[in-house]
């Protein structure tokens, strides 16, 4: 089988983590930016807590599992990856991708975590009306090099946790779900739901070092 490349460059990975001011009391249905900001600071003030995090990916990771993914809405992410094939697919290929996918994730945001030091982000208010059940946080993150655009797209959840759910990101003018689709499609089209599977599953038997799958 002829590997393909999935990228997702690091920048993006280490920005969906940047530093930000303190954490605000967890609280239902928080507005856009106010939960973009208390989720991308309790990880790294957890981080900053325990000094065993330091270098340790595997614990990253379980901490990543615990603090970031139940705000992520992963099905409608997968979905929206696999595109039209996601239908085709049967309950349990549905499942196999979105586990795959989730751990995929999950290993490259430890790995990036790991290298993060000072990193601090600034976080803008979105326009928005109270009626919208979709809004675009906008966030820069700052630090040693030039700063990061990282943009969040939200769905509303309302009475679920903090009200919103992460649904996509947007780094340096890359949404991350368009990326992943344009490079699923190929799988897709070649070797079929299971191909995908295939392959993911092979990335995530492997240390990940970096943002490729080769």
């Amino acid at each position: 089988m002829r590997r393909r490349k999935f990228f997702i460059g690091l920048p993006m990975a280490t920005a969906l983590f940047g530093m930000g001011t303190p954490a605000f009391v967890v609280a239902a249905d928080l507005a856009p930016e106010l939960f973009v900001n208390q989720v991308t600071t309790q990880v790294m003030q957890s981080l900053r807590a325990d000094k065993s995090y330091a270098g340790n990916v595997s614990k990253i990771g379980l901490l990543v599992e615990q603090q970031i993914m139940p705000h992520v809405n992963f099905r409608r992410m997968c979905a929206s990856a696999v595109g039209p094939g996601w239908t085709k697919a049967t309950v349990d290929q549905q499942k196999q991708i979105q586990d795959e996918f989730k751990t995929l994730l999950i290993r490259i945001y430890a790995g990036a975590l790991s290298q993060i030091n000072e990193q601090v982000i600034a976080v803008k208010t979105p326009r928005y009306s109270p009626d919208d059940s979709e809004v675009i946080v906008k966030t820069e993150i700052r630090g040693n090099g030039d700063p990061i655009q990282l943009d969040y797209r939200l769905e509303k959840t309302p009475g679920q946790g903090l009200g919103w759910k992460i649904i996509n990101f947007n780094v340096l003018g890359v949404w991350m779900i368009e990326t992943y689709r344009s490079q699923f499609v190929r799988v897709l089209n070649s070797e079929g739901i299971d191909g995908l599977i295939a392959l993911l599953k092979e990335r995530n038997k492997t240390n990940v070092k970096n943002s490729v799958i080769n």
